[in-house]
Parts: C-alpha cells; sequence; structure tokens
C-alpha cells in the first residue's frame, strides 16, 4: 500500500515486496522489517529457499540480541513482520517491491514484466541489480515504449552485501524513471537507515565501476605471478586500510557475480581496461565460486 504525502512529494511505502529469497533478499527484507517496521513479503519460486532464508533470519536476529545490538521486542517485532510466499501474485498488495535474484538479464526482464501487471499502479518497482541497464530492465514493463505507466516507477537500490551491514545503497535511474520514484526510493531506503548515493545508469554504475576494475586487475597480479594471493590481500589491508584484500572480497562477494559484472563492463563499453581476468573464467567453470561453494581464492 501506498500513499502520497504531499508535504515531502513522496510515496510513503506501508508494506514491502521482495522478490528472491538468497542472501541480499533476505537482507533486504530483514533491515527493512527492523528498522522500517513495516511488512515485508519475500517472494520465491522455492519454498525451500524461502525456509531456508527464515532459519537465518533467525539466526541473525538471536545474534544481534545476544551482543545487545536489539532488544528481544525489537526482535521479535521483526519477525512478526516476515512472511513469505511461492505466489508471485499475493505481491497485488505491495506499495514498493525489491526484485533481488541473480544478474541474468532475462530472469530479471520476465519478473519485472510481470510486477508490471500484478503490481498496484502507483507501486514502485526496484531492482537490487549491480550491473544491468535500468533503462532495459524498465523497458520489459511494456511491449509500448510510449507507455511509462509502468516505466516511469522502475529504479535500481542497489544495496551492498551483507545488507544489515553496509550502510550505502546505490540509486540508479533509468531513462523512462521518473523523479517522484526517485525521490520515494531515496526516501524509503533512508527510512532503513542506510544512506544513499545518486548514481546515472552507466555500465557498473558507481560502485561496481569502481570496485569491480580493482578485483579484477588483483586477479590478473595473481595470475601472471606479480604476487601470492596472501601478499596481494596483506599489501591491500596493511597499505590502504580496507578490512579485507580484493580476492578475499571477491570471495564473499562471489567468483560468479565478479565474472558477469566485468563481462557487462567489458560488453557495453568495448573497453579492453575491462576485460575479465582469465582466472575468473576458469574458476567459475570449476566451480569454485567463493565463499558460497566452499572454494575460492580460500578455502571455507
Amino acid at each position: 500500500m501506498l500513499s502520497s504525502a504531499p508535504t515531502s512529494s513522496v510515496m510513503e511505502v506501508a508494506r514491502l515486496g521482495v522478490v528472491g529469497a538468497g542472501q541480499m533478499g533476505l537482507g533486504i527484507a530483514l533491515v527493512a522489517a527492523l528498522k522500517a517496521r513495516i511488512p515485508v513479503l519475500v517472494a520465491d519460486s522455492s519454498q525451500v529457499s524461502l525456509d531456508k532464508a527464515l532459519k537465518f533470519a533467525d539466526k541473525l536476529l538471536e545474534k544481534d540480541v545476544s551482543k545487545n545490538r536489539i532488544s528481544k521486542e525489537a526482535a521479535d517485532e521483526a519477525r512478526s513482520h516476515l512472511s513469505t510466499t511461492t505466489n508471485m501474485e499475493e505481491l497485488s498488495d505491495v506499495g514498493f517491491v525489491i526484485e533481488a535474484v541473480p544478474e541474468i538479464p532475462e530472469l530479471k526482464y520476465s519478473i519485472f514484466s510481470n510486477l508490471a501487471q500484478i503490481c498496484p499502479p502507483h507501486a514502485i518497482l526496484a531492482t537490487n541489480t549491480s550491473s544491468i541497464s535500468i533503462t532495459r530492465i524498465a523497458a520489459s514493463t511494456t511491449k509500448d515504449a510510449k507507455d511509462l505507466s509502468a516505466a516511469s516507477r522502475v529504479v535500481a537500490t542497489h544495496f551492498m552485501n551483507p545488507v544489515p551491514v553496509q550502510k550505502g545503497v546505490e540509486i540508479i535511474s533509468g531513462l523512462q524513471t521518473s523523479e517522484l520514484t526517485v525521490r520515494s526510493a531515496l526516501r524509503f531506503v533512508e527510512r532503513m537507515g542506510k544512506i544513499p548515493s545518486v548514481s546515472s545508469d552507466s555500465p557498473g554504475f558507481l560502485a561496481n565501476r569502481i570496485l569491480m576494475p580493482y578485483i579484477n586487475e588483483a586477479v590478473i597480479c595473481l595470475e601472471t605471478g606479480v604476487g601470492r594471493k596472501e601478499d596481494i590481500d596483506n599489501i591491500m589491508r596493511n597499505g590502504t586500510n580496507v578490512p579485507m584484500g580484493p580476492l578475499q572480497l571477491a570471495d564473499f562477494i562471489g567468483i560468479d557475480t565478479c565474472l558477469a559484472i566485468m563481462k557487462v563492463l567489458y560488453e557495453e563499453t568495448g573497453d579492453s581496461k575491462y576485460r575479465p581476468a582469465v582466472m575468473l573464467r576458469k574458476m567459475v567453470d570449476a566451480g569454485w565460486l567463493g565463499k558460497k561453494s566452499g572454494k575460492g581464492f580460500y578455502e571455507y
């Protein structure tokens, strides 16, 4: 449910929908329930994934209570706000929906085509994409390029991983996105306790346009023998005061995700400086995807 707030010229969100029950989707849902204190419906085609997500939410809330970060009452309230479904049609009464599925363009286009039909005509349709064109995602909501009724409500809210910890969120508008949609997205992520930055719809946006070439160059240094993985990570941790080195960070992000984003940067800009490292491709072929698979540049 979304209601207009004339004094601030934004749409205030009363109920959130999240599509995708993976690490990012669950993180977004949990923070919205805890900080914005609104009902959140998480939709996923897999009941197993939904059950796993709720168990992880319970674990995170219990950890926060044990460390006195939040009260038991706040944790119970947040948990009561979370519900799940395997039927996307149940998103028909949400005022804001955030898609958080893997970086597969056709999958996202299909989801947004459906959301445009399912969600109320005033609902904000947001994507958590880290690299795919917002303009192209918005275009998937209609077959008539002149029809902006849904496309104008499409925006990116690119949360950083892990969502409960990282404060930053990129807000990216497509060619069709309205100013009201952008303002409403900015307002909502602020309600979630996040600090937004605005980016134009350019390959990689801001965060990954800067971060991924850094990681990719570290991989090239490793594969060409410039340094060992430990030395590469150590010099960046101890020399630039980052919390983890680029190779360890790649493991936490997901080697497949890093490769996918570098491919987008390379293909959409045509600039050779974004060519993915050969080792990234080989690791994905081997199934060495980082922390989530138990093996990447390091073992977990």
